[in-house]
């Protein structure tokens, strides 16, 4: 590929490519590809079918963060 025959906005999505390649290889998710649990398959059933959410804040003073 001659990157010179690229126009600016080419040659953007070009870096932008590779940019984002890189990082899902350095902060790839490491759980890709396992089996949920049972056990952690019915608590997630249970937790999506509730209607009770909480905050970010919520869950963070729960936590003890303060941001």
């Amino acid at each position: 590929m001659d990157l010179s025959q690229l126009s600016p906005e080419q040659f953007k999505e070009f870096v932008r490519g590779i940019v984002d390649d890189r990082l899902r290889e350095l902060v790839g998710d490491p759980d890709l590809g396992l089996q949920l649990g049972d056990g952690l398959r019915a608590r997630l059933k249970e937790s999506l079918s509730s209607t009770e959410r909480l905050s970010g804040e919520d869950i963070a003073d729960q936590l003890g963060l303060h941001w």
